[in-house]
């Protein structure tokens, strides 16, 4: 019965999605308050009709209802409770389901918290939204139903791939679905900005925190699953540009791109047809990593569907909303007015260049990813596009943007003097050179690319340090003076001090781990010692344990430097009893300057065992920077300033005089 009513409510849901997408623009286009307002009440009739569904799947999982085909093929009796919830979105149809809740919930959230939004605008959001929604519940109903029922029902169901079966992954594809489904608010509000035919600060500063949300949770669903790839995978690795990877880097170079456009609108009123392509482009991005990921071209942990009709369907999809999006702009984006000039060297300048190199970047990890696609299914055969044709081509891109970051952010609007902007970073740019000395000095010379690297990275983040410190006058002002200055700087100031200093400190760890990881790997017998980047590591043996759905071989190794313990480490070779599937479970311990990181593998027959072990520098710095970037963002959420509608604080002539100076 649960799954009869989560089939009807699918149904509901696409009626009201319909009927969403249809009555306000009538309503829009006739000035008609009673259908324009209906686009709020379907919204809210949608998310509470898609919740049910969701609802009634993630029951079925709970209580192991093999009776459903979905769950018979992802869940097992004997798998914990947790996996057995994630187990609803680690399978094609529950991630679509899972994806169509998301967006019904950012459709209610712009009819909740819009209530200041002109109301013809408001009311074409909501309709380009539901259209969303009509595509995706129709996909969903009719070739990825999840309330599918089998007519002889097993036992006991086949179980979740155990990769998936981890706290990092089970997290990790709501946090990328919520920024991949958020950047559609930014894309609703560009088309109802192109029927219109209205760009203005108002509307940049209404898309700016639905940017914003959809960015934060990007940021953190990427750092996680780049997290989980380090410890679960056993490779010792953090990123290997897979296609599955790209396809959720891609919107997300893309949408920092489209916040900092949006700040040129709200500002200066420039950039306007820019910003409107940008986010056009963001969610199509989005769009089209869940054709890639979902239409079965990739084989891989992501790629759930195989079903060549789903992959049609989706590239139809693909081609009305991008296709239609690009033509209407190419149509209305001509009669948008032109906003203020600007000089090159202003800030309105550097945000451009911004635009333009993260832009680039995408582009190159675009072509990366699609290139041995497009090669396949033209006969060209198999072609293989890995970090090499990365490290040639998106990173010289992105040098001169961490170059440029700090410079930027000292820029005023409309006009600057370069000159005069580099003499107030001489003391950063000191103090860079001498962390390039350092880092010269510790890595004895090398290698020179990596250690040039640290210093743009030192550059960047010294830089972004003494903008904040110049903002507040530290060091030119009594102490008790700038602490209230700092006490007084807006949630988005602190916001975009903290990103760029959490983008700085990820890169100094990716290019530390890069450049001077270490690996070994041997076959010892336990009571063996292997010495790995001046660390000892003696194995001590093995011994069977068993889990919850799972049996394991658990070895033991004891880390010492100098003689000196520092930590024991147990990593684990398991075998999930279902599926027969082998997983490493690797064994870290984290310090300031790296991890200490030991697999165990196979044994030879003979005693002994297959052990591979990492010293990797610096690496608990990327997933750090990224946990700054996030709080950056939900920091800049706070800011009133940019929630829709909210009043601002009345200042007082002391504060006000504060802030002028």
């Amino acid at each position: 019965m649960i799954a009869e009513l989560g089939q009807y409510a699918l149904i509901m849901a696409l009626l009201a999605a319909i009927s969403q997408s249809i009555l306000p623009l009538i309503g829009a286009e006739r000035l008609d308050s009673r259908l324009m307002a209906f686009g709020s009440h379907a919204s809210l009739v949608q998310l509470l009709f898609v919740s049910m569904a969701f609802g009634c799947l993630t029951q079925a999982y709970i209580v192991s209802d093999f009776t459903l085909l979905n769950v018979a093929e992802n869940s097992h009796s004997t798998k914990p409770l947790l996996y057995k919830i994630s187990g609803v979105w680690g399978n094609h149809e529950g991630s679509m389901l899972l994806w169509v809740l998301i967006l019904a919930i950012f459709g209610a959230a712009v009819a909740a918290f819009g209530r200041n939004l002109p109301i013809t605008l408001k009311a074409r959001v909501l309709a380009i939204q539901a259209m969303i929604g009509v595509g995706f519940l129709t996909f969903l109903i009719f070739t990825s139903n999840p309330f599918t029922r089998l007519l002889v029902p097993p036992e006991n169901g086949q179980d979740l791939n155990p990769l998936l079966q981890d706290p990092g992954l089970a997290f990790h594809p709501p946090m990328l679905y919520v920024g991949y489904v958020g950047f559609s608010v930014a894309f609703s509000f560009a088309i109802a900005a192109l029927i219109e035919g209205k760009v203005d600060a108002a509307w940049a500063r209404w898309v700016r925190p639905w940017t914003l949300t959809a960015w934060v949770f990007l940021t953190g669903g990427i750092a996680l699953g780049s997290w989980w790839a380090y410890y679960e995978l056993g490779w010792g690795g953090w990123w290997f540009w897979d296609p599955v990877e790209n396809v959720s880097f891609m919107p997300w170079l893309m949408g920092t791109a489209l916040l900092h456009s949006a700040i040129v609108v709200e500002k200066r009123n420039s950039l306007k047809v820019w910003t409107i392509l940008l986010a056009i482009l963001t969610f199509s991005l989005s769009l089209i990593g869940t054709f890639i990921v979902r239409s079965g071209l990739l084989t891989s942990v992501h790629a759930f569907a195989v079903n060549p009709e789903r992959g049609i369907f989706i590239l139809i999809l693909l081609a009305i909303a991008i296709g239609g999006s690009l033509t209407l702009f190419a149509m209305r984006a001509p009669a948008l007015k032109a906003g203020g000039i600007f000089s090159p060297i202003s800030r309105e300048g550097g945000l451009l260049l911004n635009n333009l190199l993260l832009s680039t970047a995408c582009a190159t990890v675009f072509l990366g990813t699609l290139y041995p696609l497009f090669m396949e299914a033209l006969g060209g055969g198999r072609v293989s596009i890995g970090p090499p044709f990365y490290n040639k081509t998106f990173v010289p891109v992105m040098v001169p943007l961490f170059f440029l970051v700090c410079i930027g952010a000292y820029l005023p609007w409309k006009r600057a003097d370069l000159v005069g902007v580099l003499k107030r970073l001489k003391y950063a740019g000191l103090a860079a050179l001498l962390a390039l000395l350092f880092a010269w000095y510790i890595s004895n010379g090398g290698p020179l690319l990596a250690i040039l690297g640290l210093g743009m990275a030192a550059w960047m983040l010294l830089g972004t340090l003494s903008e904040w410190a110049d903002r507040i006058k530290l060091f030119r002002a009594p102490l008790s003076k700038s602490w209230q200055r700092a006490r007084n700087l807006p949630g988005s100031s602190w916001g975009m001090t903290l990103a760029h200093g959490g983008l700085a400190i990820a890169i100094m760890g990716m290019i530390s781990t890069t450049a001077w990881k270490v690996e070994d790997v041997a076959v010892l017998k336990p009571g063996e010692t292997i010495s790995v980047a001046g660390t000892d590591y003696r194995f001590d043996g093995v011994r069977e344990i068993t889990g919850p759905n799972y049996s394991a071989v658990e070895g033991t190794f004891n880390v010492s430097q100098d003689g000196v313990y520092m930590a024991t480490l147990k990593p684990e070779k398991r075998l999930y009893t279902v599926k027969s599937m082998p997983t490493t479970e690797a064994a870290i311990y984290s310090t300031f300057v790296g991890d200490y990181y030991a697999v165990i593998g196979d044994s030879d027959g003979a005693g002994g065992w297959t052990v591979r072990i990492y010293r990797e520098p610096l690496v608990t710095w990327i997933w750090f920077g990224c946990t700054l970037m996030v709080f950056a963002g939900l920091l800049s959420l706070a800011d009133r300033r940019l929630r829709v509608g909210a009043p601002a604080k009345k200042r007082t002539k002391k504060q006000a005089r504060e802030a002028e100076a």
